[in-house]
C-alpha cells in the first residue's frame, strides 16, 4: 500500500473492515519505515496521557478505542490534522519511548473536557495498565496539571488554574516548596506536601519529555492510530477500494 493510499484510508474513517492479513502488512510496513525515522520528534500537544510500554495494550479498553491501525511515528504526528467526527475522534499512541507509550490527539472527543472526565480517564488507564500519568498545559488559560495514578487510584496530583492545589504525598524526586531556593519563610507560606508546580518539569522525571523527544531516546516498535467508535468508515473504505 502506498503512503498516499494509507493517508486516504485513514481519512476515510480508519480500517474497521481490514482483515488480519492486512493489519499484519500494515504493521510490517510501519516497522520498516520506522527504521528510517530518527528523532527529534516534536509532539504537537498540550494534553497527553502516558502508560508503561510493557502493559500498554490495556489502554485501548480503558479509553474505549477501536479499529486501530499501525503507523509510523511521523504519520501519527499528523493526528491533529485528521478529521474528528462527533462519533469518531482519532488519537495516536506513540511507539515505545524509553519504556513508555504516549497518547494524544483529539482527546476531548474521546474523554471529554470535564475535570471528572480527565481524572477518571487516568484512573481507568492505571487500572488497566498498572500505572498512568496525565499532563496538561494551557499557557494562555493559565492551566498547569500533572497526575500520577496507580492501580486505579490517583497517587499524586498538581493542578493550577487560579490557586495551585497538590494532592497526595511528595514523590521521591520532588523538591518540597519549603526547600526551594526562592522560598522565603518570613514572607512565604507552604504546606509540607507542596512540591513540583509544573507539568513540563514533572514529565521529565516521570516518563518522557515530548518537546522534543530527543535523539538519545530509545524508540521501539510502531505507533497506532485508533478511533473512539467501532464500525465507522464503511462508506469511505468502499469508495477507496474502487479507486
Amino acid at each position: 500500500m502506498s503512503e498516499n493510499r494509507l493517508t486516504a484510508l485513514l481519512e476515510a474513517g480508519f480500517t474497521d473492515r481490514l482483515g488480519e492479513r492486512d493489519r499484519k502488512l500494515l504493521a510490517r510496513r510501519a516497522l520498516l519505515k520506522a527504521g528510517d525515522e530518527k528523532p527529534p520528534f516534536h509532539l504537537p500537544t498540550s494534553w497527553w496521557y502516558v502508560v508503561p510500554g510493557e502493559s500498554y495494550e490495556g489502554l485501548f479498553a480503558a479509553l474505549d478505542l477501536h479499529d486501530r491501525v499501525p503507523v509510523t511515528f511521523r504519520e501519527g504526528l499528523d493526528v491533529a490534522d485528521l478529521p474528528s467526527r462527533p462519533d469518531a475522534a482519532p488519537v495516536f499512541v506513540t511507539p515505545e519511548i524509553d519504556g513508555w507509550r504516549l497518547i494524544f490527539g483529539h482527546l476531548d472527543g474521546v474523554i471529554g473536557w470535564g475535570w471528572d472526565d480527565m481524572m477518571c480517564a487516568v484512573e481507568r488507564l492505571s487500572a488497566r495498565c498498572g500505572q498512568a500519568q496525565m499532563f496538561f498545559e494551557d499557557i494562555a488559560g493559565g492551566a498547569d496539571i500533572w497526575v500520577v495514578a496507580e492501580a486505579g487510584r490517583i497517587r499524586r496530583r498538581y493542578a493550577r488554574e487560579s490557586d495551585p492545589e497538590w494532592v497526595g504525598e511528595l514523590l521521591p524526586w520532588e523538591t518540597p516548596a519549603v526547600d526551594d531556593e526562592d522560598f522565603g519563610p518570613e514572607f512565604d507560606e507552604a504546606e509540607p506536601y507542596e512540591g513540583t508546580a509544573s507539568a513540563m518539569t514533572a514529565c521529565e522525571y516521570l516518563s518522557v519529555y515530548p518537546f522534543p523527544v530527543d535523539a538519545e531516546a530509545e524508540i521501539r516498535g510502531h505507533g497506532w492510530l485508533a478511533v473512539s467508535a467501532s464500525g465507522v468508515g464503511h462508506e469511505g473504505l468502499e469508495a477507496l477500494a474502487r479507486t
